[in-house]
């Protein structure tokens, strides 16, 4: 007798929670609706090794822990030359260094910071107007958020504490996040779990045991016709860019006057554009009254100051608009256990970034996927291992 368990998605919560799962002993399926997995985490295929948005692992939390025990963790940190390259746009210019009120806001404990106020407001308290606005504009990179400062402060100054931490926290999977994709694809195969990708489900019917949903919030919402599964996210505009190699070219360049981050990932990881090309990814979030041109036209004035002669060099370039996918946002007088709940009753479970689990970025995915994995081993019922092979879903 073995426990079956369901998983629908395959980007990073359902791999979780299809690996925690089979460890344990049970009986897995994992459909995903696209022809690769990773969701979110996906990274392009051919010469340009792009993610859906700037992306980085950060060590501080539980995910970059699960995943270095497994052996399926290929990361590189950025040489020390190019994190001096590090800029910060204010005051009209590209500076070295962050203004003093953004390093004072970040030795501030989160722990100290009200969830009930805004960031703009408490911090504006702490450092004056000028040094909470900059502030909130340099974590925009972990929010994906036109207005920081709007959302609770203890819920931006958790994620300002992490960007800004010396040695830095935030490392990159070498090859891009699909080699974490791959890896971890690789340890659930190993372990027995039956993978069905172009396999999009529609209904939970005939579904065998426990189902965790790993999907979009909006895709859940359809799935389970449950209408209370929403809760706030971003909407970013994502620039990439493939440039011929020019010495001296910024790493980063973060903007503080809006929220606006350029990052050259080729910088730790030549291996993501061909030789004599770099990789430029960016996100400049965007208000709901602002279109996809108003983002690309701010992101293009700070490529004019960061990287003179930048159109000329372009070999490949690509743009797009992410709205409801870069993860939840708090507002004021509400924490991450105010999100849609994991549990959902009846043996469903819902795992992903903006459900009910703490963390920053990928970790609330990892985290919800762990959860899920754990209560539906709670609830499954031992059914025959030879149904394992059976078609269970509804496409």
């Amino acid at each position: 007798m073995q426990h079956h368990i369901t998983v629908i998605g395959g980007g990073l919560a359902g791999l979780t929670a299809a690996v925690t799962a089979a460890e344990s002993g049970a009986a897995v399926t994992l459909f995903e609706a696209h022809h690769t997995l990773g969701g979110r985490a996906r990274t392009a295929e051919g010469p340009y090794k792009t993610n859906e948005g700037p992306h980085a692992l950060y060590n501080g939390g539980p995910l970059w822990s699960w995943l270095k025990r497994r052996d399926l963790l290929p990361v590189v940190s950025v040489p020390p030359l190019e994190g001096a390259r590090f800029c910060f746009h204010r005051g009209g210019a590209l500076r070295r260094t962050p203004p003093l009120a953004l390093v004072k806001l970040a030795l501030r404990s989160p722990a100290k910071t009200p969830v009930d106020a805004d960031f703009l407001t408490w911090a504006t308290g702490e450092v004056g107007e000028a040094g909470a606005r900059a502030a909130a504009h340099f974590v925009a990179v972990a929010l994906f958020h036109h207005d920081p400062g709007s959302l609770s402060a203890r819920f931006v100054q958790e994620r300002l504490r992490r960007v800004v931490k010396l040695p830095p926290e935030a490392h990159y999977p070498q090859g891009g996040w699909a080699s974490v994709v791959d890896r971890m694809a690789a340890r659930a195969c190993d372990l027995g779990v039956r993978i069905e990708t172009t396999e999009r489900v529609t209904s939970l019917a005939g579904c065998r045991g426990p189902v965790i949903v790993a999907t979009s919030l909006e895709a859940a919402r359809r799935l389970l016709s449950d209408s209370t599964l929403t809760w706030d996210s971003g909407r970013t505009v994502l620039l990439d860019l493939a440039v011929r190699t020019r010495r001296g070219d910024p790493f980063v360049i973060s903007d503080l006057e809006a929220p606006g981050w350029i990052e050259r990932f080729t910088a730790q990881d030549a291996t993501l554009a061909p030789a004599g090309e770099q990789l430029l990814q960016s996100q400049f979030p965007i208000a709901p009254d602002e279109s996809r041109t108003d983002g690309v036209t701010r992101a293009e004035r700070l490529l004019d100051l960061g990287f003179p002669g930048w159109r000329e060099r372009v070999t490949w370039r690509r743009e797009a608009l992410a709205t409801g996918r870069t993860g939840a946002l708090d507002r004021p007088g509400t924490t991450w256990r105010d999100r849609p709940q994991i549990n959902r009753g009846e043996g469903v479970f819902l795992a992903g970034d903006q459900v009910a689990a703490p963390g920053l970025l990928a970790e609330v995915a990892f985290n919800s996927g762990l959860e899920a994995a754990t209560l539906a081993l709670r609830t499954s019922k031992p059914q025959p291992a030879k149904l394992h092979a059976e078609n269970p879903h509804s496409a």
